[in-house]
């Protein structure tokens, strides 16, 4: 295949996984709007937080859809299933039924995280995997950014309505695009032993898992309180503390593309994975110590540093999971990842946060490096790829 398609192929399974990220991270960003009309905060967390409900419960069905009908088919009922879900959502006032729809959205929005990751890993020769995945891996910040830009906006302007077919929009151009732009891999004739589970007798794919479990922890403690932190503790308003973190999204973007050339370079995902788990640990531990100690000049570098550092793992773990479990069972490999790492993010907010009010930052910090560090001999041993 020539390569200009297999780019083009990347850049529409970019946008999917970005519309994705855009209505389950998004969607949050209306709680603004939703408490000034009256709703109560609880209220609204829960309504807010359906996508990911949806997201979470169907990721591993969605693995299974995907190696039983193929990318392509999934990369375009899911997207639409967003899109109608978004539609709908946009033109009711009931709380319980908009609720019901944003779940339906979070549904179609776990279509695309296993099926435009399998695109790449069937597309992209081993050699150019690793940075074409991580190229895939910007899609969380791009949404993340795009919902914070645009979605507080709108609603403030047009009203929640409005807002919620920000993210609705975009899925229904994903689908469109994916429609006409996505080719699902070739696959081999597939012998009962290619079909085999590859979970049964060998622990490779479960400690990849676990391993990714434990390193998102950093990862979300950092994504989750940076800012409290910033404006609390080290003193900084909110606006500068916001610019420092959003531009910390950016590096770490670029810190998934460079971990996933790394990979290519050196033929293996779990030698780097390994690595960027002991990076974490030294910068999560040098964190905790400078927000202790109140060294500030130092604390704002290792932040910086433990934001790329935290979030450069992930390419490597999907792409290592996909490459392992295979083209019949890289589908439901990638949503048991995913999920895995939904329900551990979704603890760290009130786990970490009565840490926080109980010990203050630098121990939440401290924690976080502790279980990095749980996960540094769980890495299994270097496969080179291919």
């Amino acid at each position: 295949m020539p390569d200009m398609r297999r780019w083009s192929m990347l850049g529409l399974g970019v946008f999917a996984q970005a519309s994705s990220a855009v209505f389950i991270h998004g969607v949050p960003f209306l709680l603004p709007a939703l408490t000034a009309d009256g709703m109560p905060l609880a209220t609204a967390g829960l309504l807010v937080a359906m996508p990911t409900v949806g997201l979470v419960c169907t990721l591993i069905a969605w693995g299974y859809v995907v190696d039983r009908i193929g990318e392509h088919k999934v990369l375009v009922s899911g997207p639409l299933l967003m899109f109608g879900a978004g539609i709908a959502a946009a033109t009711v006032s009931d709380y319980v039924l908009l609720g019901a729809l944003l779940f339906l959205g979070g549904v179609g929005a776990a279509s695309t995280n296993g099926a435009s990751g399998r695109v790449i890993v069937g597309w992209f020769p081993p050699q150019r995997r690793g940075l074409a995945m991580g190229i895939r891996q910007t899609a969380q910040p791009i949404g993340v950014g795009i919902g914070a830009l645009s979605i507080p906006a709108v609603a403030a302007a047009h009203g929640v309505s409005a807002a919620i077919l920000v993210p609705a929009v975009m899925a229904g151009i994903a689908a469109l695009g994916c429609l006409i732009g996505i080719i699902d891999p070739p696959r081999p004739a597939g012998a009962a032993a290619d079909r085999a589970n590859p979970y049964r007798g060998d622990s490779t794919l479960w400690r990849i898992h676990a391993v990714s479990v434990l390193l998102c922890i950093p990862q979300g403690t950092v994504w989750t309180f940076a800012l409290l932190w910033l404006h609390n503790d080290v003193g900084w308003s909110l606006p500068v503390a916001g610019a420092l973190v959003t531009g910390t999204q950016f590096l770490g973007a670029l810190g998934r593309i460079g971990a996933g050339a790394w990979s290519d370079r050196v033929g293996s995902r779990l030698g780097p994975l390994r690595a960027v788990a002991i990076a974490a640990v030294i910068s999560m531990g040098a964190l905790a110590f400078a927000a202790w100690t109140q060294v500030w000049w130092a604390a704002i570098p290792l932040l910086i540093a433990a934001s790329v550092i935290t979030v450069s793992d992930n390419g490597l773990a999907f792409t290592a999971v996909a490459e392992i479990a295979g083209p019949f069972w890289s589908g439901r490999g990638l949503g048991i990842q995913n999920t895995g790492q939904n329900l551990a993010m979704a603890a760290i907010p009130p786990v970490f946060g009565a840490l926080i009010t109980a010990s203050g930052f630098s121990a939440a910090y401290l924690l976080a490096a502790v279980l990095a560090m749980a996960a540094v001999p769980l890495v299994p041993v270097h496969r080179r790829t291919g």
